[in-house]
């Protein structure tokens, strides 16, 4: 067995079935999860009326898929960096389709990491864990850079940066919904290029933001506009899962520097992971349509808008600029807090510290937690109403 999956931690819902296990709730209300950030929005219509066709069907189940995509995929792809991003890239060189985003962000860092024992990868930290995976299990060391609220990349000093091979970044960020701004992605692709480390930038909640008019930056968004040849570095790692509520279609791209993208083609072929191409006819419709992403932004929007006063009654917070999570700070123990609220309110949310990892003495996790605002938005209404009720005499 490989030696390294002992250093693996439990996943997060784990320890949250875990915490749950023999628990029943007192409560007579049905039972709402504000923890997985798994979207239920409907997908588009027309996802499901390619899914039906036969044609397409019977094409795709009777063939081997490229692991390279087709050219069809991949040019929808490219043409929506184009609108999204305004950046030019060559279908051929820079992207590689992708079975999600969870999948390209694990084995990516299997093919880029060396395996070299003096080796780092840094994660910001709370993290989704599959980052840090990649890295234990390739025998790589993670270094957890503190990221509360975004990440404070000023704590990491030059010999660190110096044995740095992989930097993992997450922007709009979970749990935080914050985003990493064009200078300090500026000087992160500086640093890459001083160093000799790859970014791997998680932009999977990129189409999942607040104000419409203000969109967040694209890591290879500011490689071009600081002339970085070929994306150098870079790489930025996309979904249909949050964009377009298909988690279930497995669907995603992986794009950025033509050297890396070619050596992580080569992996892949031996890895076996080509997406079929039924799936990639129904993802590259997905892709060249922009109205269902705009009504799936306004559907959270409504939301927010509709909880913030309920959760302001108890908590100091704001509207979040990205992403469907609110992370707010309780007065006390996150854990024991997420376990008597299931008890009394029949409410399931996600206690911070099972995102984040103990660090420098401390879990900047601890005294958190992160809800998810994925149900429908009267049962979200509802939801938050009750917990900010039991709040109220929860911390009497």
């Amino acid at each position: 067995m490989n030696p390294y999956l002992g250093h693996l931690h439990p996943y997060p819902f784990e320890r949250l079935n875990d915490l749950k296990d023999g628990l029943r709730s007192n409560s007579k209300n049905g039972h709402v999860s504000l923890s997985l950030g798994e979207p239920k929005h409907a997908p588009p219509n027309f996802v499901l009326e390619a899914l039906s066709d036969r044609s397409v069907l019977e094409s795709g189940l009777a063939a081997y898929p490229s692991t390279r995509g087709g050219i069809d995929i991949r040019n929808a792809i490219v043409e929506w960096l184009a609108r999204r991003f305004r950046i030019q890239v060559d279908p051929d060189r820079h992207v590689l389709p992708v079975n999600g985003t969870r999948e390209a962000l694990f084995s990516f860092g299997q093919a880029i990491l060396s395996g070299a024992s003096n080796g780092y990868t840094l994660l910001p930290n709370p993290l989704y864990q599959i980052y840090e995976g990649a890295a234990l299990l390739r025998g790589s060391t993670p270094i957890y850079v503190p990221s509360t609220d975004k990440p404070d990349f000023d704590t990491v000093d030059k010999k660190t940066w110096d044995r740095c091979e992989l930097l993992y970044i997450c922007s709009p960020g979970n749990p935080s919904g914050t985003f990493i701004e064009k200078a300090d992605l500026g000087t992160l692709i500086e640093l890459a290029h001083k160093h000799d480390f790859v970014i791997a930038a998680d932009e999977c909640y990129s189409e999942i933001y607040y104000h419409e008019d203000k969109p967040p930056k694209g890591l290879l968004e500011v490689a071009t506009e600081l002339g970085v040849d070929d994306f150098g570095h870079c790489m930025v790692f996309h979904s249909l899962s949050k964009r377009s509520n298909c988690p279930g279609l497995r669907s995603g791209f992986v794009a950025g520097d033509a050297n890396i993208i070619e050596r992580y083609f080569q992996y892949r072929t031996y890895h076996g992971c080509a997406m079929p191409e039924h799936v990639q006819h129904v993802s590259t419709l997905v892709w060249r349509d922009e109205q269902h992403v705009v009504s799936n932004r306004q559907n959270y929007r409504d939301k927010f808008d509709a909880v913030n006063p309920i959760l302001s009654r108890v908590f100091d917070t704001e509207i979040p600029p990205g992403t469907f999570y609110y992370w707010l700070r309780l007065p006390g123990d996150d854990e024991s807090f997420a376990r008597d609220l299931f008890v009394t309110e029949n409410i399931t949310v996600l206690p911070g510290q099972y995102l984040g990892r103990d660090s420098q003495g401390t879990n900047p996790g601890r005294d958190r937690i992160r809800i998810a605002l994925v149900a429908p938005i009267a049962d979200c209404i509802d939801a938050v109403s009750r917990m900010t009720s039991f709040i109220e005499g929860y911390y009497r």
